[in-house]
């Protein structure tokens, strides 16, 4: 995320605008991907494409502080990927494979906040924002992962500061994004 320390923080309104003119100001190389979460729509879209999936953010809303239980705004980079090869609903704890599958008919559980199928592992890109000391996303541990609360996602902020998604549409993202500098913009 070079240049983010000059630039300070990015404008919202003119992210939405324009955010791939807004990440290019950060360093986002020209051949990467671009992921922009709408928290209010409860969506994520892929930019250049038609490609929109559901999502479901902070039940406590937007925030970066540590132990703050919300979603980080800004823009984050892609740093870590886990679960490659794990059939759909494999359960990750603590980024490892516990060697639990749970099936489909337990993507929808009320109780519990299991992480399933991939993890997609954010840092963030602007220091004093959303890296480096108490608003560190990558220390905080925020991912984009599959979810057993696949029945919240899209329709309302439910997690602990993560983004949830369905447990196909993690995959399908992991697969689309894989040997590419993926970057997402969150707000």
């Amino acid at each position: 995320c070079r240049g983010s320390e000059v630039l300070g923080r990015p404008d919202p309104h003119a992210v939405m605008n324009d955010p791939i003119a807004a990440a290019t100001r950060l360093g986002f190389p020209s051949d990467g991907v671009l992921l922009v979460t709408d928290t209010l729509r409860q969506r994520m879209l892929m930019c250049g494409s038609e490609i929109e999936f559901p999502i479901s953010t902070a039940h406590l809303g937007l925030g970066e502080h540590i132990n703050s239980y919300r979603t980080p705004r800004g823009f984050h980079r892609i740093v870590e990927r886990y679960g490659h090869a794990l059939p759909p609903g494999a359960v990750l704890v603590s980024r490892q494979f516990t060697g639990e599958i749970r099936p489909p008919t337990a993507w929808n559980e009320s109780a519990g906040d299991a992480i399933l199928s991939r993890i997609l592992r954010l840092t963030g890109c602007v220091p004093g924002m959303n890296a480096g000391g108490e608003v560190d996303t990558y220390q905080r541990m925020i991912y984009l992962h599959g979810t057993n609360q696949e029945h919240l996602v899209g329709v309302t902020p439910s997690s602990h500061g993560c983004i949830r998604m369905k447990n196909h549409d993690i995959i399908r993202l992991f697969d689309a994004i894989a040997d590419r500098e993926t970057w997402c913009w969150i707000g």
